[in-house]
């Protein structure tokens, strides 16, 4: 993609997300996003072929930067505040969280929304899978992998929403230690954090 395109792109995202902040998602139009981009409709459909497909697209950017930099390719900043390379990833996807970026809390907590939702558990499941099931981190080895991915994202998504509904009253350090601490019989947390 070249500058021109990710400048376009890039302003698609921040009209959308500024739309989010006042209105619930189901309520915002293609019209609305395309008059608050300041952009053709042709260009809109350009780069995405529904609002829900730019609503997966924001989910995706936000966890391929994610993955990235849990992976080592990059890291534009540092949101590693735990000091362990175990907890790191679940800290940083917190902190985006808790930070707001691109208004992910609007969507996560939208009644309506399962799409964003779907999405999320999908993008968290290939975090998962990377990060801890493709380098031999989960115990339990007589269940399938794919039951224990699917396990941890469910219970990471409802670690979220209690932190959500309880007004993000603990640290991202304190919900990635509360989460590692339940997770503890299925991530081999320990080994990784010795490295």
């Amino acid at each position: 993609m070249d500058r021109r395109q990710r400048k376009t792109r890039d302003a698609i995202f921040s009209a959308f997300t500024g739309l989010l902040e006042k209105q619930a998602y189901n309520r915002i139009t293609v019209q609305e996003i395309i008059d608050a981009a300041d952009i053709g409709r042709a260009t809109f459909y350009a780069h995405f072929e529904t609002k829900d497909d730019l609503l997966r697209a924001l989910c995706e950017e936000l966890f391929e930067h994610i993955i990235d930099t849990a992976m080592g390719h990059s890291q534009t900043h540092s949101h590693y505040t735990c000091g362990t390379p175990a907890d790191s990833v679940f800290v940083h996807l917190i902190q985006h969280l808790k930070e707001n970026d691109r208004n992910i809390l609007a969507l996560l907590s939208s009644q309506n929304n399962e799409i964003f939702l779907r999405d999320f558990k999908t993008n968290l499941k290939k975090l998962i899978q990377l990060r801890f099931a493709d380098t031999g981190k989960l115990r339990l080895a007589e269940l399938p992998q794919d039951y224990l991915v699917n396990h941890i994202a469910a219970s990471f998504v409802e670690s979220v929403g209690w932190w959500l509904r309880r007004g993000m009253r603990e640290s991202p350090e304190q919900l990635a230690h509360y989460f590692e601490l339940t997770m503890q019989p299925v991530l081999r947390m320990q080994q990784e954090s010795s490295r």
